[in-house]
Order: structure tokens, then sequence, then C-alpha cells
């Protein structure tokens, strides 16, 4: 466990993959400006958790991280998603956002392509309505 003394602490804003948890404590008065930081300090954003008691506190958070986080649980942990049970996919830098076992991250990864065949061939290129009347 690491505390960051500054919200631009490396542990802060980088992408690391490993048992790391670090801890920004921020004053109650900058709540609001501490989920700005929150939002504005990385290029990276797998998913974002916001543990609060009061509802306001949960929808200003909601409010001002909408596009932070490719997942992002309030009052539960945030980790162990599972394919076909609960969607998983980054944001930013952080991948995609094509949610792992859904329709879209299925479309990433194949090219669709239309083929016709004509077996009684036609004998003219025009069209009916290209008659003359």
């Amino acid at each position: 466990m690491i505390v960051a003394k500054k919200p631009d602490f490396k542990t802060m804003v980088e992408e690391i993959f490993g048992p790391v948890m670090t801890i920004y404590v921020y004053e109650d008065e900058k709540y609001e400006e501490t989920l700005e930081i929150c939002d504005q300090t990385s290029m990276y954003s797998l998913t974002g958790a916001v543990f609060a008691t009061e509802r306001t506190a949960v929808s200003l958070a909601l409010k001002k991280l909408e596009n932070a986080s490719g997942n992002f649980y309030i009052n539960d942990k945030c980790t162990g998603s599972v394919v076909g049970q609960q969607p998983f996919g980054g944001a930013r830098a952080s991948g995609t956002n094509d949610k792992a076992g859904s329709y879209t991250n299925l479309i990433r990864w194949v090219s669709p392509r239309a083929i016709k065949e004509t077996f009684d061939a036609p004998e003219s290129f025009a069209y009916p309505f290209m008659d003359e009347a």
C-alpha cells in the first residue's frame, strides 16, 4: 500500500498491473476538486470506484466521472469481473472500452463480408422501371 502525498504521484497516473494500492487522502471540503483531479490526472482509466454513505456524494461522483472509466463501481469492490456475468473493458488508454463477452467486442475481431451468388443469370442489365413507357 502506498500513501500518495500528491495526486500526480507515479502510482496515481500510470497503469500498473499487480498488487498495488495507492491511497490519496484529501480534505472533505475538496471532494469535488478531488473528483476533477481523478478525471483529469491520468490518461488511463480501466476501473473506478467510489465508496460513500451520502447519495449526494455518489451523484456528484457519477456526474464528474461520467466518462472516466470503462467500469465504475459504487460501494463495491472494483476487481473480479467475470465474462458472462460482469462486462469488463477499459477506457481511455486502458483499452477500447469494448466489454469482454459482448457483441461490440466480437465485432472488433471480425470483418463482415457479403457474398452474392446467382444461379439463374440475368439476360438483361435493365430493371423494369427502366423500360420505355
